[in-house]
């Protein structure tokens, strides 16, 4: 089940990059292929995965939630291509091809990235993606709370200070919780708001959400430490070599295994109300921890 819609939503988001993302025909040429480089192929589409499988829950149009999940990915990519940058983890390669400011130059990369960050709130605003504006204006919300200082971004901004000093583990708890937690949690978030689940009644799916965060989190630093470079489609241990504290240093190869196979359980629990239509949700949770990269 999980493997087939993980393929079936990869092509689809796809799909959707490639309708807008076409070349216009003029100068902004190469700043249209930056963006097709780094959002087309490659990369696991997990967010927008989670949008369309909690949407699912309540039925939402599949067109509707999909749109909704590339707005996601959009996002995600913009902060891929920026943290590649030489002023901030300097990476040369990503999702197996070289990162967008060696393919294009870091001008090009910065623009690439502001554009698809753009291009997120646009798709979200658009009527096309729902008729309802309340709808859509919690949907903006939600997404700039999870990518701005309060979200991923602040958490990369905590990323580049753990370079300069030590951070416990509750520092660095709090730091991929905003870092890689916010735009997860907010993924699962948006598909309960196009179902109208009011704030009061996603209390439950939020504890999935930041269940799964974490735990990605505490697998990425597993694999970071076992995984192979060629599958992972990038460089690994990066982290140890800069010092930087993170859940495997902090808390043992062993224990960082337990605490993610918890939070997996954990976050299956939250989705105990629910019946076989959440079996997708689950089998995600499943995955965050049994992946390979």
């Amino acid at each position: 089940m999980l493997h087939d819609a993980l393929n079936q939503i990869a092509a689809d988001v796809d799909a959707e990059f490639d309708r807008l993302l076409a070349l216009p025909g003029d100068a902004r040429d190469p700043l249209y292929a930056a963006m097709r480089h780094a959002a087309i192929g490659g990369g696991k589409r997990l967010r927008p995965l989670l949008v369309t499988a909690t949407a699912a829950l309540f039925h939402v149009d599949r067109d509707v939630a999909l749109r909704v999940g590339t707005a996601v990915e959009a996002i995600h990519v913009y902060s891929l291509i920026h943290d590649d940058l030489p002023c901030m983890d300097d990476d040369d390669m990503r999702r197996g091809k070289p990162t967008v400011h060696r393919a294009f130059g870091e001008a090009t990369a910065v623009l690439a990235g502001d554009s698809l960050h753009a291009l997120a709130f646009e798709i979200l605003a658009s009527s096309r993606t729902h008729t309802d504006p309340f709808i859509r204006s919690e949907l903006i919300a939600t997404l700039a709370l999870a990518s701005g200082p309060d979200g991923m971004a602040g958490g990369q901004m905590m990323d580049l200070e753990a370079e300069k000093t030590t951070f416990d583990l509750p520092t660095v708890t709090r730091l991929q919780a905003l870092k890689t937690g916010a735009l997860i949690a907010a993924s699962v978030e948006m598909g309960a708001i196009l179902g109208h689940i009011p704030p009061e009644g996603r209390a439950h799916l939020k504890g999935y959400a930041r269940d799964i965060g974490l735990a990605f989190q505490i697998a990425d630093d597993i694999l970071d430490v076992e995984g192979d470079p060629e599958l992972a489609g990038k460089a690994l241990q990066k982290d140890a070599e800069a010092g930087k504290g993170t859940f495997v240093s902090l808390m043992g190869l062993d224990r960082a295994k337990q605490q993610a196979g918890m939070l997996v359980a954990q976050a299956n629990e939250h989705l105990a109300s629910y019946g076989s239509e959440a079996d997708l949700l689950r089998a995600i949770a499943n995955y965050i921890t049994e992946r390979d990269r």
